[in-house]
């Protein structure tokens, strides 16, 4: 028992022996001593009644009452104390102490409690002593202590506490409230093992964490994907080569779902919904997918990469093509529909594979990457109207990804190729420059880039063999980690809110989620995509819509899927 609570049952004690008055007939149970205003209950096997109703005190020994209910105390809103001590409930429930509005003194000591509901203390706006000691309590729920602003002592030593997420919140509470808190020391884990909870730091406890669940899937396969904002609103746009478009999706805020804006093909455009929203546009539904169609556009045949750019109320899409030539796309302003209004470097672009926007001295480019033995990978700068060579680069050598990144403040641009390592150009002069390869980097389809702490991180793709991360460490890429990736095309990274996160697809197995972690400077696993498994993943985006973040998953082989991203609260 507290040191409280053994001094308050002497004093009661004590007033027992002196005071002979004995409340009227029924006022006081058998199982108790009685003085005039207050009462002392031993070995009871029920919570004792028939109490005055003007009673201020009562002290529970070694009762048998398993839990403290809902109202436990409503017919004696007088109180002023209550104690607690040697007794075996386990569970104190929801406004277990409801009506004690002018209770001021709380002592749950020595008893075998376990569990207590956030709201048990709900209604005490009287409380200035709450003691908890000596307890089987693990972990405190938060807000347990919402309400109780006239608090002036705490104690809650003696108590089993699992010093993990659950504890955060009370670690961030005591520096807050203006009372004296006895904490008490940690049972564990087995590092914090004796720690005096007073000394723990709050910023070192990771207790956040996210999750991706399937959310929607938009029918026929695709290569690429991209997100981008028009006129305030963000949009996604697909590659699809089978069915040859370039598909722009927006949100509908009345289905909360996405849905087709506009797309550059001729062919109507199957796009499935779970089975409620696709109900509500009035199609038939019986398998809980619905199929709608879009008027016929233009035709962009066998393409694999539909690039963005927004210059005002302007829309551009660069969309790169097998065959027939890649083309640029424009919007001249809002209303308007998207029409092809110049054939890109067809001499030059035999067989692209990647495109990417830059901005070079002030104006926008496009970077595209070409696969053939004959073409060459080109850069393409506004002039005028239109986008026009402005260098050709790295010729002969099939290059089949291109990544647009800064390095010392400078643009430079990384292209991977199938005939040789990663080569990195930086900008000098007007034009790209030959810096330096990456070592140690063979056979890499394709390069991805982030920065966290001021470091710049490189993910390098292989179908054959591992995948890696590098660092940049002033003058080259230096391999930092190693992933196995059997059958990958694509290990990209994204920054969704606050969590770098970098995704690794494969043809063969399911694609693996990995999480930044900033203490370690490594990519840890975090989690697996699916299901819907991703059947041959080539290109991942995130979307943020109507404050909820969104992650598109671009399939070669399959249906594009869209997953949410939750954010989870481990503290809770």
């Amino acid at each position: 028992m507290g040191g409280a609570g053994v001094l308050l049952l002497l004093l009661l004690a004590e007033a027992g022996a002196v005071v002979a008055w004995r409340p009227p007939k029924g006022k006081c149970p058998l199982s108790c001593s009685c003085s005039k205003d207050s009462a002392l209950c031993e070995g009871s096997l029920d919570l004792p009644e028939s109490f005055s109703p003007t009673l201020l005190s009562l002290s529970l020994v070694r009762t048998g009452v398993t839990q403290l209910k809902a109202g436990s105390f409503l017919r004696v809103p007088s109180l002023h104390l209550l104690l607690f001590t040697s007794n075996y409930f386990s569970v104190i429930e929801d406004d277990a102490f409801a009506g004690l509005s002018h209770l001021q003194y709380l002592f749950i000591e020595d008893n075998e409690i376990g569990s207590i509901s956030k709201n048990a203390l709900r209604g005490l706006r009287s409380l200035t002593h709450l003691s908890l000691a000596n307890n089987h309590l693990e972990t405190l729920p938060r807000f347990l202590f919402r309400g109780l602003e006239t608090l002036t002592h705490v104690d809650l030593r003696g108590n089993q506490f699992q010093c993990d997420c659950r504890v955060l919140w009370l670690l961030q509470w005591m520096p807050t409230v203006n009372a004296s808190v006895g904490a008490g020391a940690c049972a564990g884990p087995a590092a914090l093992a004796h720690m005096q909870l007073r000394h723990l730091d709050p910023k070192t406890f990771k207790c956040r964490a996210i999750e991706l669940s399937w959310f929607q899937t938009v029918g026929e396969s695709a290569l690429g994907v991209e997100s981008f904002s028009y006129q305030g609103e963000p949009h996604i746009i697909l590659a699809q080569p089978f069915v040859g478009r370039c598909l722009i999706l927006t949100w509908d805020y009345s289905l909360q779902r996405f849905r087709p804006e506009e797309e550059l093909s001729g062919e109507p455009l199957p796009i499935f919904l779970p089975a409620p929203a696709a109900c509500l546009v009035g199609l038939p539904c019986p398998t809980g997918l619905t199929r709608a169609l879009l008027p016929d556009s233009l035709t962009a045949p066998s393409v694999v990469s539909c690039k963005p750019l927004v210059l005002g109320l302007r829309l551009f899409v660069l969309a790169a093509r097998l065959w027939g030539g890649s083309q640029l796309w424009s919007r001249p302003s809002p209303g308007l529909r998207l029409t092809p209004t110049q054939a890109l470097a067809p001499r030059r672009l035999l067989r692209p594979n990647d495109a990417e926007l830059l901005w070079l001295d002030g104006q926008p480019c496009f970077v595209v990457a070409d696969a053939s033995k004959a073409g060459s990978t080109t850069l393409l700068c506004r002039d005028g109207p239109g986008f026009y060579p402005r260098q050709s680069l790295h010729a002969w050598h099939r290059d089949t990804d291109a990544e647009v990144l800064e390095l010392d403040g400078r643009p430079h641009l990384l292209l991977a190729s199938a005939s040789q390592r990663p080569v990195l150009f930086h900008w000098s002069g007007g034009r790209f420059e030959r810096r330096t390869d990456i070592p140690e980097a063979e056979d890499v389809y394709a390069t991805r880039h982030f920065q966290a702490n001021g470091d710049v991180f490189l993910c390098l793709t292989r179908y054959i063999g591992d995948s890696m991360v590098m660092r940049w460490d002033g003058s080259m890429f230096r391999l930092l980690q190693r992933l196995p990736s059997r059958g990958a095309h694509v290990f990209q990274p994204l920054l969704i809110a606050r969590d770098q996160l970098a995704i690794l697809g494969s043809d063969f197995a399911f694609s693996q989620v990995f999480h930044l972690e900033p203490d370690k400077g490594l990519l840890e696993p975090l989690q697996e995509l699916g299901p819907p498994a991703l059947v041959a993943p080539r290109a991942f985006a995130h979307i943020t819509m109507a404050s909820r973040r969104f992650l598109f998953a671009a399939c070669f082989k399959g249906p594009t899927q869209i997953y949410q991203v939750h954010e989870l609260d481990l503290s809770a």
